[in-house]
């Protein structure tokens, strides 16, 4: 790791220590540190030689999201598009004005930010990388807490979203995770249809 990189990666962490929100695994920790932290742990599970575009993109993917609250947008549909179309930008640029302070190069943060917006899904490798990670996460951190507040119907078609988001990589490390009998039922079910089709995870 670079003296620059990891510099920016602490100065990330400083900022997402800064959420008032608590981690559901960890309540001692800020729930933004903490998920940094996890997508840093899963990039490298799965990206053996990430640039530091990447991992500056992995770290900083929901830097300072507690300040855009879900609820300022309206509960439907269109607000919850209107909200994360907002937060793509407003992610990249928290992320390129830690980048300037420890004098990144312009194309290095362009490209960090562009990883962020998440412009080029399924086109962009890394931008893949970013999305697989984020997906990794959820399903190995954040499923069991969010599957007590949803009916099994919706927990289904979440997962099969999810799954149609990742990367065969991606779907391996999924598969391989040790999850709870009935949270294993539910990515089951979600893949039960998929496979009836014929259409490859």
């Amino acid at each position: 790791m670079s003296e620059r990189l990891e510099k920016a990666l602490a100065l990330i962490d400083e900022a997402n220590r800064e959420d008032p929100n608590r981690d559901a695994v960890s309540p001692d920790l800020p729930k933004a540190l903490v998920y940094g932290w996890r997508m840093s742990e899963w990039l490298a599970r799965i990206c053996d030689q990430p640039s530091e575009a990447l991992a500056l993109a992995v770290r900083g993917q929901h830097i300072r999201r507690w300040q855009v609250p879900r609820d300022r947008y309206a509960a439907d549909r269109a607000g919850y598009l209107a909200w994360r179309t907002y937060l793509y930008g407003f992610h990249a640029e928290q992320l390129a004005g830690i980048l300037r302070r420890v004098d990144y190069d312009p194309e290095t943060i362009a490209r960090a930010t562009d990883i962020v917006a998440k412009r080029r899904l399924k086109r962009d490798a890394e931008a893949q990388a970013l999305e697989d990670a984020a997906c990794l996460v959820f399903l190995n951190y954040e499923f069991a807490d969010f599957a007590d507040s949803h009916d099994a119907e919706k927990l289904v078609a979440i997962v099969r979203k999810t799954w149609g988001k990742m990367s065969e990589r991606a779907h391996t490390a999924a598969l391989a995770l040790e999850l709870p009998e009935r949270l294993a039922g539910l990515v089951a079910a979600a893949l039960a249809p998929v496979e009836a089709d014929g259409v490859s995870g």
